[in-house]
């Protein structure tokens, strides 16, 4: 009688679909568009699907988990931007995962690790979905030209990219919340995050408004 009630309250609780989640910063447009190419000249020459993928950014922090934890999740993020500079993020050449991925190399690397840290100590745990779906924190900062090559593709892709330079830069005044519901391709912007500089007692009050 018992698990025969269990059961009908179980069923009673809503279903929340899973999303998966990206912590970002965004180069602005000029930018952004010089990866592009760059992104669709390496999948013309080595035809790596991946290549073509998504917008060019700068990955901090994704995870799994349910919109039912996305306000707070966004509460814990907050204080951090609120507190964080703005920071100047310098691109130069390429470098690479062996033997699966190459990416942009991000000079400028320590702001965005200190900002990482910040970010994993508030919100690692809300992030946290179960045992074996746990956020994925970046600690090694790039901009992803093509990743899960095969051996082929990387190996001729990297003999190429190892001697081609790039250069670009731009100002992180903001991260970007991206959500995309498991299994579909495009993620929407859930919430902007601008970086204020603010003391602690001044964002303490904000929040506490």
């Amino acid at each position: 009688m018992k698990s025969i009630t269990a059961m009908r309250i179980v069923s009673l609780i809503p279903s929340y679909p899973l999303n998966e989640y990206l912590l970002v910063l965004n180069p602005h447009e000029e930018l952004r568009n010089k990866i592009k190419k760059v992104k669709q000249e390496f999948y013309n020459s080595y035809q790596a699907q991946t290549a073509l993928g998504g917008k060019p950014h700068i990955t901090l922090a994704k995870f799994t988990q349910r919109s039912m934890v996305e306000e707070r999740i966004i509460s814990r993020i907050k204080p951090v931007a609120m507190g964080y500079h703005p920071i100047k993020v310098e691109l130069k050449d390429y470098a690479s995962f062996p033997s699966h991925t190459i990416f942009i190399n991000v000079t400028t690397k320590m702001p965005i690790k200190n900002l990482v840290k910040e970010i994993k100590t508030a919100s690692q745990l809300l992030m946290k979905l179960d045992k074996d779906n746990k956020p994925h924190f970046i600690d090694e900062p790039h901009v992803t030209i093509a990743r899960k090559l095969q051996p082929w593709q990387f190996e001729k892709g990297w003999l190429e990219y190892s001697h081609r330079e790039f250069t670009g830069r731009f100002i992180a005044d903001s991260m970007l919340l991206l959500k995309r519901p498991v299994g579909e391709k495009a993620y929407q912007i859930l919430h902007r995050f601008e970086f204020q500089n603010l003391p602690v007692n001044t964002r303490q009050g904000m929040l506490f408004e």
